[in-house]
């Protein structure tokens, strides 16, 4: 946050105070919500600290405190982002990644659902990791395939969680620095909407965003920390129901003095 008011978000970021307080905020809202969350994931940006430069290990070092004070019955699911693996990964800043967060890409099911946690940074610059992106793209396309299998247990919905938004607003918008690719876009839009995906939950832009095309939804949410629109230092709760994906940002002020609101609260009674 400082960074950003500084104007030097690639060279400064020497304070995190601010950041570690919200995240002890949202750590104690997500504790006192009833029902307990069944999982809090982060999407990616876990730090600001770009791989290698001042301030990453005590950065990690306060984040991990920070979220020691989660609920142990509620698990963590880290996604990373550019910030953690940097604007064109390698395969040692990937490597410190697993090493500080675990894996980079990775499935797991809840209640019926599969979940799929994506290196999205794989998708928008490979060029120093290529044999990574492919053990992605190999493994992805496995569990596309058996989540729309005939022969494979069927989730009762997939849901992806990635850093990189596919896109903003619109599936055709143009190439952005907080978009994938178009071309990437496209094939990834085609794949999920085949396999079944029925939301794709994204950080990066520092702001709420999204749409719907052709039953996917692309939820684009905004931070806990530094905000660069209008938004309010929050998180998003998501409702899964047999039939449905319904989410909601809420800021960290309602989630610590009201909790989720009445409507949500009673689709989990259905």
């Amino acid at each position: 946050m400082k960074a950003w008011r500084d104007g030097d978000c690639d060279g400064g970021g020497d304070e995190w105070a601010e950041e570690v307080e919200l995240t002890k905020q949202a750590v104690q809202a997500v504790n006192q919500l009833r029902p307990r969350p069944r999982f809090m994931v982060l999407c990616g940006d876990l730090v600001h600290a770009m791989p290698d430069t001042p301030f990453r290990e005590g950065q990690e070092r306060d984040l991990k405190a920070a979220l020691t004070g989660t609920d142990p019955s509620i698990p963590l699911v880290f996604v990373s982002g550019n910030h953690d693996l940097g604007n064109t990964p390698t395969p040692r800043t990937l490597e410190q990644y697993c090493t500080a967060w675990g894996n980079d890409y990775f499935s797991f099911w809840v209640g019926g659902v599969l979940c799929l946690v994506l290196n999205s940074q794989l998708f928008y610059d490979a060029s120093a990791c290529p044999q990574l992106k492919e053990a992605q793209e190999t493994w992805l396309e496995e569990q596309l395939s058996r989540a729309s299998s005939s022969t494979e247990p069927k989730p009762k919905h997939v849901l992806v969680f990635q850093h990189i938004p596919l896109y903003l607003k619109k599936p055709d918008e143009e190439d952005d620095y907080f978009n994938l690719q178009r071309e990437v876009r496209q094939d990834l839009l085609e794949r999920f909407k085949k396999a079944g995906v029925k939301a794709v939950f994204s950080g990066h832009y520092h702001r709420n965003a999204g749409g719907r095309h052709d039953g996917l939804d692309m939820v684009v949410s905004s931070a806990i920390g530094c905000q660069l629109g209008e938004d309010t230092h929050g998180l998003r709760v998501v409702v899964v129901t047999a039939d449905d994906i319904v989410h909601r940002y809420l800021s960290l002020e309602q989630l610590s003095a009201r909790g989720v609101d009445d409507d949500l609260r009673k689709l989990l009674q259905v």
